[in-house]
């Protein structure tokens, strides 16, 4: 009966997941509280600084009354049941973002009246638009001292997208008595601007525009041309008002309702879904949080887990125990979970972030991709402060990879070290706090170091046949490697027939080439090449005359992966790859008067400012600088500044290294090496 009346509600609510994303400071979390306020979810509104917000639940984010994971929360407004996902704004938490966007029907972009346009700001909107998420911008903070509606209005046109539609104006902005008054659906004005910018993306419209104004300008017929074209991500509705006061917020809920779109998808359809995010429950079991696209997940029902190996699965590892979904702001158990509803799922012990559940086919594009943002660009060696906590340790972080895969852990066997990849230094202050509070490990950190990348810069290929000198491996690989667009990562390709071997050797071979290219030839990530298959070959199963598997004259899969790092480093050293470091996009505000000796700095920091920009008694100077001395900048600007200057940066680009390339210890078998590694390889063969 539960399971029926769940269909039931849900055949006459919309589901919308939302999510607010904002650069740090903007207000996100104030605002997800009035939002729940509002909606009558709580009594009273919880404060960032006094950490009583409902979404910073973890004690570190009431401690720094900073946004560190993902929370989802709901409430209803009227008949639309919205999962509000309140995300990370620092840069160093982008991983959160990430995950999150790929379960999101729309979202709520939050920019400070004040501080205006900021460089996370920017790297949100550009995602968001081409990920084609309906968006709405809210400007909040109107009530605060040197709030600048106009301004800020200027910039989000200049900076993020023109195409933008304000919905109202600020009345006495920069105190408390400041107002939202939202534009007369009948205003001339506003309607004439509005018909002009919906024109830009409907050839009917701009049809009906130039040849019968009045038409044309209509209030019905613009709104529900405005509806259309923002669920189609082509324009954004900005609102203006405050999360403390609580003006503009009606507006921006109505707004919600009206212009974003409900989640799609049947419910009596194939299960298929996402997980985007995975925690540990109180007695250590993975909690997964997933979207449901299409379908209807039970409890007791086995979920497929898409791409996943047959063999991998087994009967207690699909089996989901319970479900959760989200209701008027709690989490509440109930027998199913249907299309359209982010749930928490237990039971699915092998559950990885990004992993599809059902059919991959029913989930679309948008929400499948992943890596919206750049990778981390800093690595640190994280070691116990005690030696006996060392295996505490790796079972700490192998538990925090599971909710962060990006931080990448790995260890070096031969050093007895573990690294870790990092977006910036709170996040290193973050993980030691988790590690001491949740784990009870004590660590240390080495200085941060850049992660580069290589990238391949010719064609190279070699080959090993079986039962042929140096190689002894019952196997045959050849491998061609050619480099590939930036971004476009590695592509595996057969150049052999699929039938002239079982296709698990063919499966080992791409698998291997996937891991080994995690380390090229000087220690770091290839990320973007072609790689092909030019040779195979392999003994079948054989035995003696007493039917034993005799392994010293058949192949198996283990002799494809064991051979292939050989060969696809040989055809890497002929095809050559070259070390490329990581570079920022920085904007500096600056005193005038200390412009001479700032720019002496930046050139100690192999920074390239462009022209500066005079703004008063200010410069504001934009350029490009190695990501290795990002923090050295952040560092010396009070000093360089009188404490007045203010630091703007993003990763950007790579570009490659000048004079000696920087190398990075190997943490695999070694494969540039063939004595070292067949030595490795078999010892470890024979001692398995």
């Amino acid at each position: 009966m539960q399971s029926h009346a769940l269909q039931l509600t849900q055949s006459r609510q919309h589901t919308l997941n939302l999510g607010i994303l904002a650069h740090i400071d903007a207000g996100k979390t104030s605002l997800t509280e009035r939002l729940l306020h509002a909606a009558g979810v709580i009594d009273e509104i919880g404060s960032v600084d006094a950490g009583s917000t409902q979404t910073d639940s973890l004690a570190l984010e009431r401690q720094r009354g900073i946004t560190i994971k993902s929370a989802v929360v709901s409430f209803a407004i009227d008949d639309v049941s919205v999962n509000l996902i309140d995300t990370p704004g620092h840069p160093d938490f982008i991983a959160e973002v990430e995950r999150v966007l790929s379960v999101l029907d729309g979202a709520v972009l939050v920019v400070s009246a004040v501080e205006g346009v900021q460089a996370q700001t920017r790297v949100l909107m550009r995602t968001l638009r081409r990920l084609a998420i309906p968006t709405l911008v809210f400007v909040n903070k109107v009530d605060r001292r040197g709030a600048d509606p106009e301004r800020v209005l200027a910039e989000l046109a200049r900076k993020l997208t023109p195409a933008i539609a304000p919905m109202g104006t600020v009345r006495a902005p920069g105190g408390h008595a400041a107002r939202y008054v939202p534009y007369a659906a009948d205003d001339p004005l506003f309607t004439g601007r509005l018909a002009e910018l919906l024109a830009e993306h409907d050839d009917a419209l701009l049809s009906a525009y130039v040849e019968d104004e009045a038409a044309a300008l209509a209030p019905r017929g613009l709104r529900a041309a405005l509806a259309d074209q923002t669920r189609r991500a082509r324009v954004h509705p900005v609102f203006f008002g405050s999360a403390m006061t609580g003006t503009g917020l009606d507006a921006l809920t109505g707004a919600v309702k009206e212009l974003l779109p409900a989640a799609a998808g049947a419910a009596d359809g194939p299960v298929a879904g996402t997980v985007f995010k995975v925690e540990r429950g109180p007695s250590g079991e993975k909690v997964a949080y997933a979207r449901l696209f299409s379908g209807t997940v039970r409890v007791r029902d086995r979920v497929a887990l898409a791409g996943r190996e047959p063999e991998q699965e087994h009967a207690d590892d699909s089996k989901v125990t319970a479900v959760s979904v989200f209701e008027q702001g709690a989490a509440v158990r109930r027998d199913a979970v249907a299309a359209g509803q982010i749930a928490k799922l237990w039971g699915l012990t092998r559950v990885r972030i990004g992993d599809v559940l059902g059919d991959a086919r029913h989930v679309p594009e948008r929400h499948t991709t992943a890596h919206h943002f750049a990778p981390p660009t800093l690595e640190t060696v994280v070691a116990p402060r005690h030696a006996a906590d060392r295996a505490a340790l790796h079972a700490a972080l192998t538990q925090l990879a599971e909710q962060d895969p990006l931080i990448d852990l790995r260890q070096d066997a031969l050093r007895q070290e573990i690294s870790v990849s990092l977006y910036g230094e709170v996040q290193k202050e973050v993980i030691e706090a988790t590690l001491a509070d949740e784990f009870g490990v004590g660590v240390e950190f080495r200085e941060s170091t850049t992660l580069c990348v290589e990238r391949v810069v010719g064609t190279g290929a070699h080959t090993e046949f079986i039962d042929t000198d140096p190689n002894p491996f019952l196997a045959t690989v050849g491998l061609r490697v050619e480099p590939a667009p930036a971004g476009k990562g590695v592509e595996f390709r057969l150049g052999v027939e699929l039938g002239s071997m079982p296709y698990a050797f063919f499966k080992a071979v791409e698998d291997t080439v996937r891991e080994t290219l995690a380390q090229g030839l000087h220690g770091w990530e290839v990320p973007d090449c072609l790689v092909t298959m030019t040779h195979s070959g392999y003994w079948p199963r054989q035995s003696h005359a007493h039917a034993v598997f005799d392994k010293s004259m058949s192949s198996t899969a283990g002799d494809f992966r064991q051979l292939t790092p050989l060969v696809l480093m040989d055809a890497l050293r002929r095809a050559g790859t070259r070390v490329h470091e990581p570079m920022h996009r920085f904007r500096l505000t600056v005193p005038a008067d200390v412009f001479g000796t700032l720019l002496s700095a930046l050139g100690r920091l192999r920074a390239v400012p462009h022209a500066p920009t005079a703004h008063g008694s200010t410069y504001v100077i934009d350029g490009v600088i190695p990501a290795a001395h990002v923090h050295g900048l952040e560092q010396a600007l009070p000093g360089l500044t009188r404490g007045e200057g203010e630091l703007e940066s993003a990763f950007d680009h790579y570009a490659p290294v000048t004079g000696t390339p920087p190398a990075r210890p190997r943490t695999d078998h070694n494969p540039l090496d063939r004595k070292e590694y067949v030595q490795r390889v078999t010892r470890r063969t024979r001692v398995g």
